[in-house]
């Protein structure tokens, strides 16, 4: 639509079914554009659930600083607050993922209505998962602290085993994690076999978890430089970006590349064992002549310019529903 335009009201060629489809970066880059300002309102809603930990972070620097009562009731504040998002923090990043496959499915989506609806119907799995990624994140940070201090305290070296060791466990359950979230909302396995699909799929698509690595390292660490290096009024900039930007252009980049794995290795093989075609790939697939009533247009369309005084007429369009969960297939 040419907002700026003269003619915004005229009506184009249309867009034909049949298209071919743009491949991986201009693939991805189309859906972003167009998914831009709506993954910035995804973005705040997940935001909101980051409240209690962004509340512990706060209470603790102020406790820190002698402006809470230092003690107990810091401590107990602390925890409290930890635990919620502890809890939290599965479900809404279930309900986010959910959201960002759908884009990059191409599928309807209602950010608030649908979000919520996984949050609930995933809460129990997912309330695990992110329990269990808070308690490794805090594992890994405590590594990162008292491993180097063992090191140059007792000169001993292997500490650094050790170190390395729950470095590459870290990075394990990181990849894992660009395809658990994916694989719950998005078929009906157990979590046992959600873990141990993701372990597999950890290895076996090496290659993209890299580049897909890489990608959220990179946008990690932008955002760290500038809050701890740069100087006070661009790391201001740069935190009151958080709640608008990182989480869902990550998360984006996690889907875009992870979950045409859990297809070819988890849903695919699913249905074929059975004789059918994935639904979700049944518009990629080209329908048979004979039984085809009605031909789309779209693409072949005269160009319809609108009169000077004419009445618009609005048009309403319904919208799909997307694909349900699908039973999956379990690595062996």
């Amino acid at each position: 639509m040419g907002l700026f335009g003269q003619n915004y009201e005229n009506s184009g060629v249309g867009i034909a079914k049949n298209a071919p489809k743009k491949k991986g970066f201009f693939r991805f880059m189309e859906i972003f554009g167009r998914k831009f300002w709506k993954m910035i309102g995804l973005n705040l809603l997940y935001s909101v659930f980051f409240l209690p930990l962004v509340g512990a972070i706060t209470v603790f620097f102020l406790t820190f600083q002698g402006n809470f009562p230092a003690g107990l009731p810091s401590t107990l504040t602390i925890a409290i607050l930890v635990i919620i998002f502890a809890v939290l923090f599965g479900p809404a990043t279930a309900g986010h993922t959910k959201i960002l496959r759908n884009y990059v499915l191409e599928k309807p989506v209602f950010i608030v209505h649908d979000f919520l609806k996984t949050f609930r119907s995933e809460f129990k799995h997912a309330c695990i998962v992110g329990i269990l990624d808070c308690f490794v994140v805090a594992c890994i940070g405590a590594a990162c602290y008292v491993y180097p201090l063992l090191i140059e305290l007792s000169g001993n070296k292997i500490f650094y085993v050790f170190f390395a060791i729950t470095l590459s466990v870290g990075l394990v359950a990181l990849m894992m994690n660009f395809y658990m979230f994916l694989m719950m909302i998005s078929t009906t396995l157990s979590l046992k076999h959600v873990f141990r699909n993701s372990l597999s799929l950890a290895i076996i698509a090496l290659k993209k978890n890299v580049i897909t690595l890489l990608v959220f390292a990179a946008f990690v660490g932008i955002f760290v430089v500038i809050i701890l290096f740069a100087n006070l009024s661009v790391s201001f900039v740069a935190v009151s970006l958080l709640p608008f930007l990182p989480a869902s252009w990550i998360g984006l980049v996690i889907c875009f590349n992870s979950y045409p794995v859990i297809q070819k290795y988890i849903i695919n093989p699913y249905y074929e064992q059975r004789g059918e075609i994935n639904p979700e790939l049944i518009g990629e697939i080209e329908p048979d002549p004979e039984e085809t009533v009605f031909e789309d247009m779209g693409g072949k369309e005269t160009p319809i310019v609108k009169k000077k005084g004419a009445k618009a007429k609005k048009k309403t369009g319904g919208s799909g529903k997307s694909s349900g969960n699908h039973k999956g297939k379990i690595i062996s």
